[in-house]
């Protein structure tokens, strides 16, 4: 009898059953409304932050002589108000939600350390970008939307470059896979790519999270793979091995760079978009800081959020585009279209595998699950032979 494509997918999704396909449901349903609430909240704390002219009392602190030092503290301190006022609106969707959903079993206290580190780091980060940007508003005139744009991308990848050795290690431990069969199997796989074994890691993912993951972090000298320790508990051999090669194929595919492009392309957007709207909106919340005062720092901050979050589609269909090219490269390279398939039905814990084409288009990063296998499961047909080793 003739391999049915259609007939395999559904026999993966039959595995889910309907209680856990409800749960998922939910979830993902939920983090779309939370969206929404994201941008009410972003807008509230922005007028409690103007209303009550914490910015401007920092601002008169400081001598004019000092610019730069002006930007950065304003920009600071807003970095520090605005997240102590979003805490609890914080605590709920990354912390007891994920908890009630199961998503996570990080302590309280533990998930309150990290964000003050990670507070900390964005920051200080935050701060000299925003004084970037307010030097470029100040002398480049009415095109600083376009040099702002550049100076992102700059930012982005000095960022990717940094992360891996000074800033991921801050929040996860990471460590060469064990001695064993997986590690032989993953270095095996790095090898023929022309990865290095000592950019292939796995880290203490389940200190934040229960989900099934992996990632490639990282550009140049400090790029790197790691897969989570959630994974390497949960995964057969088979279902690392094809894990691993979709990552390995975000890497050699070069998919970091391709969202430097797209990040710094939705910058220009939005600079642009907010450098036309930002007297309208600095009306409305009640501030009279112009354009190049720091002092209207959280009106510019909601703007690119703003703009930001109404070109998430865009987005999230180029990142689609990556991963199906990782998926297929995964398919290609290590021929196990069955474990691929087994290791996508353990994201549909908190990815909703069945969504539409209209809900897929605007809020997934991924394909849904059921497409994913929909199509291994027609790379099999197309090579009866692939899965003959499992």
């Amino acid at each position: 009898m003739a391999f049915d494509p259609a007939a395999a997918t559904q026999a993966y999704m039959d595995t889910l059953g309907p209680e856990a396909l409800e749960l998922s449901r939910a979830y993902t349903l939920g983090n779309h409304w939370l969206i929404l609430a994201g941008l009410v909240v972003s807008a509230l704390v922005t007028w409690v932050i103007v209303k009550t002219g914490v910015l401007d009392r920092v601002f008169a602190l400081l001598s004019d002589r000092w610019q730069n030092t002006r930007v950065f503290v304003v920009a600071a301190v807003y970095s520090v108000v605005s997240a102590i006022l979003t805490l609890p609106f914080s605590i709920y969707t990354d912390w007891w939600r994920e908890s009630e959903y199961g998503r996570t079993s990080q302590p309280l206290s533990d998930f309150l350390s990290q964000g003050a580190i990670g507070l900390v780091v964005s920051a200080i980060l935050g701060s000299f970008l925003f004084i970037g940007v307010y030097f470029l508003i100040r002398r480049a005139g009415k095109l600083w939307w376009l040099w702002s744009s550049g100076l992102v991308a700059g930012f982005a990848a000095i960022s990717l470059l940094l992360s891996p050795v000074f800033i991921e290690p801050l929040f996860n431990e990471y460590t060469p896979i064990p001695e064993g069969e997986v590690r032989d199997a993953v270095h095996a796989l790095g090898a023929e790519a022309g990865i290095p074994s000592e950019r292939i890691f796995m880290y203490d993912g389940s200190r934040q999270s229960n989900n099934f993951t992996a990632n490639v972090s990282g550009i140049g000298s400090s790029a790197r793979i790691a897969i989570s320790d959630v994974a390497m508990d949960q995964a057969s051999l088979d279902e690392v091995k094809a894990v691993t090669g979709h990552e390995i194929g975000h890497y050699v595919l070069g998919h970091v760079w391709r969202m430097i492009g797209v990040i710094s392309l939705m910058a220009l957007f939005g600079f642009f978009l907010t450098a036309k709207t930002y007297g309208w909106f600095a009306a409305r919340f009640g501030t009279s800081a112009e354009l190049s005062d720091v002092r209207g720092v959280a009106v510019l901050t909601f703007l690119i959020g703003l703009f930001f979050t109404l070109a998430q589609p865009m987005l999230n269909g180029i990142v689609r585009v990556g991963e199906r090219e990782a998926d297929a490269y995964s398919l290609e390279t290590v021929n196990l279209p069955d474990a691929l398939s087994g290791a996508l039905i353990k994201t549909a814990e908190y990815r909703y595998p069945l969504a539409g084409p209209v809900e897929e288009t605007l809020f997934y990063t991924h394909p849904t699950v059921e497409n994913r296998v929909r199509t291994a499961m027609e790379w099999k047909a197309a090579n009866p032979t692939a899965d003959a080793e499992q």
